[in-house]
């Protein structure tokens, strides 16, 4: 039903090339790049975010659209004639858990648009071929999905031991001329190849400082999701269904989000080989494991009869902490999920300065703004038995919204009855599942 929905949506030439590349698994595409017409790049620039950020030459969507066919003509000729240049891309940098921070690439609006042309080719060609192991970035999959095959493996007792990995710095890592090497075995467009190198080279501007890395791809950019799916396929996800599997002697699964992934085993002696050589085979492809980040979790279920004490081992992904967790009538055991401490943690933080930022605008305003961004997060954290957490970030939130309410004014304080009356006007989302992991996959 999905790729039904998904080939509606498709030109005919993309379905041309669809259908193409599903059918000759292993056929090269020769032509490609006059899919990039002006109807490709309209599609391109409706799927842009209004409020999504400027790049270094500061043109808005809107100030982009207000000479929109022309625009585009005008980008679409110079597409033609190769004479487009990628602008530089404009970094910063965001707030990450334990006083980190992550670096984020901004695009300007047209190489957005471009950029989002260049993968919607590939993912028409490369869907046919990604495996059932991978779900981000990926049409009709989530992180939800992936949460739910971890339950499958769990309740068919694949997982009994879980390697945990973590790639260091994976975006940043990947190597270029191993990247292009694995796109001309799909692609022979060298148009289409040309286009995709000017994205993958294009400088980075940081504050006043001015770069132009010579690997890895810039987080943050619309291509950049794509092409790291491309270069795990082939060093990660066809190396473990293909050579992986089939040596050893129980049952296991592979489950990747992006550069996040875990491998579920039935056996220990298994885990330990995969875990012994999977460095290595990370090494071929310039990848490296974080070694304290990369291990082993004894996973398996605690004896059934067992009344107290902890479960085993627990472990984090996709933001949330898996473990272990006691049935409600006292016996027996079932997984179960709880919001990473750093994420909640951040949650809370966010909102508590989204209430200071805004204390001084209209009650309706404040609300509507704390409202999509807890609603946001109940949407994706809100699963399973995890309300609790929930809970706790919506007591947060009333709490910092009180504070900063009082503060508004030094001439009339909000005393916490007044508040509660106001909370009943203009409630928060409740605690509540609201997605549910228990489904098969």
């Amino acid at each position: 039903m999905q790729e039904a929905k998904t080939s509606q949506r498709m030109s005919p030439g993309l379905q041309r090339v669809m259908e193409r590349a599903r059918r000759n698994p292993h056929e090269r595409q020769f032509a490609l790049a006059y899919l990039i017409d002006v109807d490709a790049l309209r599609r391109c620039y409706c799927r842009l975010r209004k409020e999504s950020a400027v790049g270094v030459d500061g043109v808005t969507k809107a100030d982009y659209g207000r000479d929109l066919e022309m625009n585009l003509q005008d980008l679409h000729t110079r597409l033609k004639a190769m004479t487009y240049r990628h602008q530089p891309i404009r970094r910063v940098h965001i707030p990450k858990d334990k006083n980190r921070t992550r670096p984020i690439g901004i695009s300007a609006t047209e190489d957005k648009i471009v950029q989002d042309a260049l993968r919607e080719i590939l993912e028409v060609i490369y869907e046919q071929d990604f495996l059932d192991c991978s779900y981000g970035f990926r049409p009709g999959r989530s992180p939800h999905d992936a949460l739910r095959a971890l339950h499958q493996a769990v309740r068919n007792g694949e997982a009994n031991v879980i390697l945990e990995a973590d790639i260091t710095s994976y975006f940043d890592s990947i190597d270029r001329p191993m990247l292009t090497k694995m796109l001309q075995e799909r692609i022979a467009d060298k148009s289409f190849m040309r286009l995709v190198g000017k994205c993958l080279h294009a400088g980075v501007l940081d504050g006043d400082v001015f770069s132009r890395p010579d690997e890895g791809t810039v987080q943050g950019s619309i291509l950049s999701p794509i092409l790291g799916n491309i270069y795990l396929h082939h060093a990660l996800d066809r190396w473990f269904e293909e050579d992986v599997k089939p040596r050893l002697r129980g049952k296991a699964r592979l489950i990747r989000y992006a550069d996040d992934f875990l491998v579920t085993f039935e056996r220990r002696d298994d885990a330990e080989r995969v875990m012994a050589v999977l460095g290595k085979r990370l090494g071929r492809f310039k990848l490296s494991l974080h070694p304290d980040k990369t291990r082993l979790i004894d996973f398996r279920r605690p004896p059934w009869r067992q009344t107290g004490g902890k479960g085993p081992g627990t472990f984090d992904f996709l933001g949330f902490t898996v473990y272990w967790r006691r049935n409600y009538q006292g016996r027996g055991w079932h997984v179960s999920w709880r919001t990473r401490k750093a994420r909640l943690r951040r949650a809370i933080n966010t909102a508590y300065e989204l209430c200071r930022r805004q204390r001084h605008l209209p009650v309706p305003v404040q609300h509507q703004a704390l409202k999509r961004r807890i609603q946001g997060h109940f949407n994706y954290f809100g699963v399973n038995d995890n309300q609790r957490s929930l809970t706790i970030l919506r007591h947060h939130v009333r709490r910092s919204w009180y504070k900063w309410l009082c503060r508004r004014s030094q001439r009339s304080r909000l005393n916490w009855e007044r508040f509660k009356d106001l909370m009943r006007d203009f409630p928060l989302p409740n605690s509540q599942v609201y997605v549910n992991l228990w489904d098969d996959p």
